[in-house]
């Protein structure tokens, strides 16, 4: 690079100047002719490296972009996958109690769903319990509509919680909807 630059220093270095002396006897530089062809094709090579070097910085940069956008793609459910992996500890202990203690093994399933419940919490995964809520198509999925004491297009059952992750829907809860009284 140190090369390069002294080369170009010494390309444009200027022509002798000419020094004369006026009428009062002051000196006076006098700077040689510039040849304006010279000059232009000196501008023109010095933007086309200009040019070079922009286009092979962007091309690097294009490509470490995709590199990165790569590498955020294969790990970017890293974090969640650590997660799970605490759950999944959890299961293992619960599927190891001994024979006949329903209780403990109870007890452990319970734990580990309140493990599942925070670690997706952490995430910004939302369930939606939509009974006795109105029934709304954007997160709600109906299975069947069924009479009951409840007024019309209320949800009676939840067969199936739906999530949403950041405020966007992932999964519909399934639901049982009221037609009315019958």
């Amino acid at each position: 690079m140190i090369g390069k630059k002294k080369k170009k220093a010494e390309e444009k270095a200027p022509q002798e100047e000419i020094i004369q002396l006026d009428e009062n006897g002051d000196e006076v530089i006098i700077e040689p002719e510039v040849d304006p062809l010279e000059a232009a094709q000196a501008e023109i090579a010095e933007l086309k490296d200009k040019v070079l070097r922009t286009h092979a910085e962007m091309e690097n940069l294009r490509k470490r972009t995709q590199r990165e956008i790569a590498d955020a793609h294969k790990f970017g459910v890293e974090k969640f996958a650590t997660s799970l992996l605490d759950v999944m500890d959890n299961l293992e202990r619960a599927l190891a109690v001994e024979e006949g203690n329903e209780a403990a093994f109870r007890e452990g399933v319970k734990l580990t769903l309140n493990s599942w419940h925070e670690m997706m919490g952490r995430f910004e995964v939302k369930r939606i319990d939509a009974v006795g809520e109105a029934f709304d198509p954007h997160f709600h999925e109906a299975l069947s509509q069924m009479p009951s004491e409840e007024p019309a297009g209320m949800v009676i059952a939840q067969h199936v919680a739906g999530y949403t992750l950041h405020g966007r829907l992932i999964r519909p809860a399934k639901v049982l909807v009221s037609s009315g009284p019958a």
